[in-house]
């Protein structure tokens, strides 16, 4: 496909010198342009597809970006990247040294906020929105939510905020009925029952019939809205939060998006306008099903997604979510909590053969583990499966409403770790510093597939709140068991002995927590050294630890996580509290942010592959064989 009228768009200014009918044709341009792009380097579509007009109205009619636009999330902000001056850096994206696959101050003047999780956009904007007014400067800030982000408290937060604010602040809700579970909850009710007003609906065109050809009515057909809008919906929740409401209108019109901006552009104070979208528009197969190309993998658009010829390994999340149904068939007290992530967490299935003992409470994270906490206090047993990286929006609750009462909750905590093409806003990096200081609290870090399965029993055998942590996609591809036995709680095990053929060399012993074990026994053989997998991050195997420092040398501690407080850190406490005194090496992720990139090369960059460890160790503790390697 050719893309001549895209190709003429360097940057927003271009966008508004265009036509209305040139800029119908730069919309198809632009949604062909990104399904080509999607196709060729993988990344999110559906949500693409759904704003490619919605952008453009956007671009054109507000002045950016002096004029502020914030996207929640931003995973659908392909069509903004496009049009604002990267369009041919597109075939990088998400790709080490490329640009990333959501907003970036640092990558962008037009990227106005950094996002990546649900639910800012409008707290940002109310504050660029005020910040302006305070230094007397006219511009507007415009928040972009989509309906599936509108669940989450910080939302209506930043409205009950925003609705008495004197500022000019525009919220755009983007209703597509879908986030990326499908959405639940009052509000989606709501909003669900506004747009089935066919009443309102005809209103709302007979408003837009008379507005077009006759302009001198504007006023009339805005009066006429009002009548329409207070006959049939009296009192919306919006305007109750002070937000002038415009709307429901379709996002894929733009002779209906772009007069709208532009007389909400004229309007002074908080204005909330509703648009409704479909996700995966112009594009058949994602139009069918978009849950499957929210984030697809590089495709032959032609064609749509296929299933590969060899089968993949099995991941972390399906072995979760098969322990989740096994578990749940074995002990009718388990219930499974998704803070909308049922897909990525793996619930799928749970959620067909135990759909009373399955809850998704939308994306509202801190309510998730709250809940689950009160679903404790009753005798139920609750398995939350969250992200990493999400699990820190709860963690106020996690250590007043779990750990403080000592409940028995198990968070199955995925994409542990660097997740690669996400970026630093989904790395799981910080799971273990931040669960492993709170009373009441442990973690454990399996190696691989078995042992993931066998934690999460162990976890859910305690009495206490149990962490279990485990990377995004396969590990070693060690079959798990069918049993439900659990590994033993705290303990850990001596992996590889060393044999001590050179009476030189310093006793090195590595001890790893999590999936590095697998390249920390490679760089074993190549330095002859102990290797123990530790498993459990909180408690510390103290007796195994201390068993392998007295026989040792040098140590080593290995973790896919931050190393500021992390595993190794818990090790050195725990020497330090023996009274035993051994040079430490700790080997994890250094205290900056890791962008997005190829997991293995990220691994690789930070030195966490087998090469990288035993060059680590090398430095540190055989200089000797290091010069010699070197000559």
């Amino acid at each position: 496909m050719s893309f001549p009228l895209l190709q003429t768009i360097n940057d927003p200014a271009d966008l508004r010198q265009l036509s209305r009918a040139d800029l119908k044709a730069l919309a198809t341009e632009l949604r062909g342009f990104v399904i080509e792009s999607v196709a060729r380097t993988g990344g999110h579509l559906s949500s693409n597809l759904g704003t490619v007009e919605l952008t453009i109205a956007l671009h054109h009619v507000f002045n950016t970006p002096e004029d502020r636009l914030v996207w929640d999330v931003g995973h659908q902000t392909y069509p903004h990247k496009i049009l604002t001056g990267r369009r041919d850096r597109m075939h990088t994206l998400r790709q080490l040294g490329g640009i990333s696959g959501f907003p970036q101050r640092a990558e962008s003047i037009y990227d106005t906020f950094g996002t990546a999780h649900s639910s800012t956009s409008i707290s940002a904007a109310l504050g660029m929105a005020l910040a302006a007014k305070r230094k007397g400067e006219s511009r507007h800030a415009v928040a972009i939510i989509g309906d599936g982000a509108m669940s989450a408290g910080m939302a209506f937060e930043a409205l009950n905020n925003g609705g008495v604010a004197d500022a000019n602040l525009l919220v755009v809700l983007n209703d597509n009925d879908m986030s990326i579970s499908p959405p639940v909850g009052a509000l989606n009710r709501y909003l669900a029952q506004l747009m089935s007003g066919q009443f309102y609906a005809a209103a709302k065109n007979v408003g837009k019939t008379v507005l077009r050809p006759v302009p001198p009515l504007l006023e009339l057909a805005k009066r006429f809205e009002q009548q329409a809008k207070g006959m049939v919906v009296p009192a919306t929740l919006f305007e109750k939060f002070g937000f002038n409401y415009i709307g429901p209108i379709d996002g894929h019109d733009l002779d209906s998006l772009i007069p709208t901006l532009e007389n909400i552009k004229g309007l002074k104070g908080p204005q909330f306008l509703h648009v409704v979208t479909k996700k995966g528009q112009g594009y058949k197969l994602a139009e069918a099903d978009p849950v499957a190309y929210h984030g697809p993998g590089k495709f032959d658009p032609s064609v749509g997604l296929t299933k590969p010829a060899t089968p993949p390994k099995q991941t972390f999340t399906q072995v979760f979510g098969q322990w989740l149904c096994d578990m749940a068939a074995h002990d009718s007290r388990l219930v499974g909590i998704t803070p909308a992530m049922r897909e990525g967490s793996g619930m799928v299935e749970f959620e067909k053969r135990f759909p009373d003992r399955y809850y998704d409470v939308g994306i509202a994270e801190q309510h998730a583990v709250t809940f689950a906490a009160g679903m404790a206090c009753e005798g139920v047993k609750p398995v939350v499966a969250i992200y990493s990286t999400f699990l820190q929006r709860g963690y106020d609750q996690l250590i007043h409403d779990v750990a403080l009462q000592n409940l028995p909750v198990v968070f199955a905590l995925d994409r542990a770790g660097l997740v690669g093409a996400d970026g630093a806003t989904h790395a799981g990096a910080y799971d273990i510093p931040f669960v492993r200081c709170i009373p009441n609290m442990s973690m454990a870090c399996p190696a691989d597939e078995r042992e993931c399965r066998q934690l999460l029993s162990s976890a859910f055998e305690q009495d206490h709140p149990v962490a279990v942590r485990y990377p995004r996609g396969s590990g070693a591809g060690v079959a798990p068991l069918a049993a439900l036995d659990g590994l033993p709680f705290g303990k850990g095990e001596i992996r590889r002995e060393r044999q001590g053929t050179d009476a030189k060399a310093p006793r090195i012993a590595i001890l790893s927590f999590g999936t590095l074990l697998y390249p920390a026994l490679e760089a074993a053989e190549a330095l002859d050294a102990t290797v123990v997998n530790m498993r459990w991050a909180k408690p510390i195997d103290d007796a195994l630890l201390r068993e392998v420092a007295e026989r040792h040398d040098a140590l080593v501690t290995l973790e896919e996580g931050a190393i500021m407080g992390g595993a190794g850190s818990a090790v050195t406490e725990a020497l330090h509290s023996m009274g035993i005194v051994r040079p430490v090496l700790q080997l994890g992720l250094p205290d900056v942010f890791i962008e997005h990139g190829d997991p293995a090369k990220l691994l690789a960059l930070q030195g966490l592959d087998a090469e990288g460890i035993r060059l680590a160790i090398e430095r540190r503790f055989l200089p000797a064989l290091q010069s010699v390697r070197a000559a």
